[in-house]
């Protein structure tokens, strides 16, 4: 089973979705600034950054609900202000918190959705069916009755049933079980197969590396735009992880430490990254197992590590110039 395309259709040639130069104040707040990206036809494409980086405003001007102040966007080669009814028939849309009729059941909620599309739930069944079955046996069920899981099941069914080109994806694992996330990410990878464009932001940098390209986002600003890998891979100062006892006391020690650049918590250890770039590991090691004997940490360990996408966006956050990739 493929999923339709307008193959044909105005601005077939163009990436899926175009934001250039996008910006949007509330009031004294510049909640956008300056926003470009691309999103290729068929490409699982991230937003990913904390709260307060503009994921929601920006998903927003995307499905046509706000307009931008300044810049532009495309969908489906289809301007966001322009030709927003024929956006708005094309995209499925999932927003970040829980927009279903609490008081309709499981399967009233698809029923008003497929019959807004003027579709039925029959014509998009071969398409939700993978995600709608595992809800279906709870049919009746009112939608507030839903377990978290259950109801982000229904939300993405809903978003599909009347088969659109591009799915549109606010957040839609936040406040889910761990479980859940990883069958929805799954399921994201089903739909990519199937040849849908899939562009979904989340502040879980563990999803972040599902996508094939991610737009790192904080305060208003894309800092980079990329694979994660490519990303990850141009971290441009020696990192290392750090463990032992007392990890607080050696926090705050290694801050002190004359050439650290930075160093945060990753789950059982610290990363500590120097501020030599090209300074060889050895010397570092060296340096860093004396300094902390001297503070009374002999039991600490030091390994050097490849970034990862969480050490990579910490390091842009603190590089508010940082050059975008294109």
């Amino acid at each position: 089973m493929t999923l339709r395309h307008h193959e044909r259709s105005e601005g077939s040639a163009l990436p899926a979705v175009v934001v250039s130069g996008l910006v949007k104040r509330f009031v004294k707040v510049e909640a956008l600034k300056e926003v470009s990206f691309d999103v290729q036809h068929g490409e699982l494409f991230g937003i990913v950054g904390p709260d307060g980086a503009g994921k929601t405003t920006l998903f927003r001007i995307l499905t046509t609900l706000i307009v931008p102040d300044a810049g532009s966007a495309t969908v489906l080669g289809l301007d966001v202000v322009r030709d927003l009814w024929a956006i708005r028939s094309r995209v499925g849309y999932m927003p970040g918190r829980f927009s279903l009729y609490p008081d309709l059941s499981v399967a009233e909620n698809l029923e008003f959705f497929a019959s807004v599309f003027g579709t039925t739930v029959e014509k998009g069944y071969e398409l939700i069916a993978p995600v709608y079955k595992q809800i279906e046996p709870f049919r009746d069920r009112r939608a507030d009755a839903l377990s978290g899981g259950m109801k982000q099941k229904l939300a993405l069914s809903c978003a599909l049933v009347h088969r659109p080109d591009i799915l549109l994806l606010d957040e839609p694992t936040t406040g889910v079980d761990a479980v859940s996330r990883r069958e929805f990410w799954d399921q994201l990878d089903v739909l990519k197969s199937q040849g849908l464009t899939i562009v979904v932001s989340t502040p879980y940098m563990d999803e972040a590396i599902r996508c094939d390209r991610v737009a790192l986002m904080q305060t208003g600003r894309v800092l980079d735009v990329d694979r994660p890998a490519t990303i990850s891979e141009r971290f441009p100062l020696p990192l290392f992880a750090v463990s032992g006892a007392s990890r607080y006391r050696m926090l705050h020690a290694l801050r002190e430490f004359a050439h650290a650049h930075s160093v945060y918590p990753f789950g059982e250890t610290l990363h500590y990254t120097d501020a030599r770039p090209g300074h060889p590991e050895s010397e570092i090691m060296s340096e860093l197992s004396s300094y902390l004997r001297e503070h009374g940490f002999n039991d600490a360990a030091i390994r050097p590590i490849a970034a990862g996408i969480e050490d990579s966006f910490m390091h842009l956050m603190e590089s508010p110039d940082a050059k975008v990739a294109q």
